[in-house]
């Protein structure tokens, strides 16, 4: 399963990847960030397919989407 991160410090809330995102993967909080922003959140990961649209159109290059075999280190 990818593993989705939204940096909160760069994402101003506009949604964007809640309406190019072709599984719906993303629900905006309804909780406010710091910076006073509704962020997305991933809620249906295992929907996701790998297509990093939302990650390409985010105009604060706030998302990124690690696939399945990716290893931090």
């Amino acid at each position: 399963m990818p593993r989705i991160v939204v940096n909160k410090n760069y994402c101003k809330g506009c949604e964007i990847c809640v309406e190019i995102c072709p599984k719906k993967v993303f629900e905006m909080s309804k909780e406010f960030s710091e910076r006073g922003y509704h962020t997305p959140i991933p809620v249906r990961i295992k929907d996701c397919i790998l297509c990093h649209q939302c990650e390409l159109y985010c105009p604060d290059q706030a998302i990124t989407v690690l696939e399945d075999d990716y290893v931090e280190g």
